[in-house]
């Protein structure tokens, strides 16, 4: 099954949804990275958020959410795109824990809980949109959550979840985002939190075969979710040779002369997806002599 996004409302349009599958999004972030199983477990949970934010843009909006908890993992970074496309890293890629007391793994104690969540949306305009919050608890979909209500002021639950096979590799990973239209109902919003309280960890959902519309029809019930959109989400970067090579022009003749002369070529590695970029002496000179 290919990772997607759906959108649906449910309860006559009560409550917005979405559900999405992530296991091949989050696969490829881990091969590129080599990300131990609570790094994983991290960068994919930001990486599912993401890429549900991002689905709510237009044409070609995107956003980068940015989560600095203080923890052994260092900082995360994901860019995503209205167009379900989405990268990220992670600082410190090798760290792993036990598991917690709930058994699963320690992504609080990997990211930390003394910091901030950030999110910038480019939307075309003149300025950025810039949304910042206080880390909740580090495990990244409550962390969403008390973004949205606050940043946002729209009441909301997050559900991400990642589960990672014994030899490092993703064995499932998706989410859902459920936010509160205006006018609902006390009843819906009571039916919703006891629902929640109720459903399968959304990683289990996932591994268990359960496409998004599944997943929607626990956490609602059947016969009250309207699909209303569904597309194609991915790992996807956008840095180029191209990029990388208009970077070493902008750092100027003097410091590209330093590298032919002193170092023979040049490489440059994406952080975001980790391809590596080699540039021979003989293309730094036609670079260098282009300027």
């Amino acid at each position: 099954m290919s990772d997607y996004l759906i959108k649906a409302l449910a309860y006559d349009g009560q409550l917005r949804a979405m559900a999405v599958r992530t296991t091949e999004m989050v696969a490829e972030a881990q091969r590129r990275h080599d990300t131990w199983p609570t790094a994983s477990a991290a960068l994919g949970r930001t990486m599912t958020a993401a890429t549900m934010l991002a689905c709510q843009l237009k044409g070609d909006d995107k956003l980068t959410v940015t989560v600095e908890g203080g923890g052994p993992i260092g900082v995360i970074i994901v860019d995503a795109n209205a167009k379900g496309e989405t990268r990220g890293y992670v600082t410190n890629p090798h760290v792993d824990f036990e598991l917690n007391d709930k058994g699963k793994l320690d992504v609080a104690r990997a990211v930390g809980t003394k910091g901030q969540l950030s999110v910038v949306k480019d939307m075309g305009l003149k300025e950025n949109f810039v949304g910042r919050i206080p880390l909740v608890s580090g495990e990244i979909g409550d962390d969403f959550t008390y973004y949205l209500a606050k940043s946002e002021q729209i009441p909301s639950a997050v559900g991400v979840g990642v589960l990672v096979n014994p030899d490092k590799s993703i064995k499932a990973s998706g989410g859902f985002l459920i936010q509160v239209m205006p006018g609902a109902s006390d009843d819906i919003i009571d039916k919703l939190e006891k629902r929640l309280k109720e459903i399968p960890q959304v990683s289990k959902m996932v591994d268990q075969g359960l496409s998004p519309e599944d997943m929607l029809e626990v956490i609602f019930g059947s016969g009250v979710v309207k699909v209303i959109d569904r597309q194609p989400v991915t790992f996807k970067c956008t840095c180029s040779r191209e990029k990388i090579e208009n970077g070493l022009a902008g750092l100027g003749k003097e410091e590209l002369k330093a590298m032919i002369e002193e170092d023979k070529g040049a490489e440059a590695t994406c952080r975001f997806c980790n391809q590596t970029y080699r540039f021979t002496e003989e293309e730094l000179r036609a670079l260098y002599e282009s300027l």
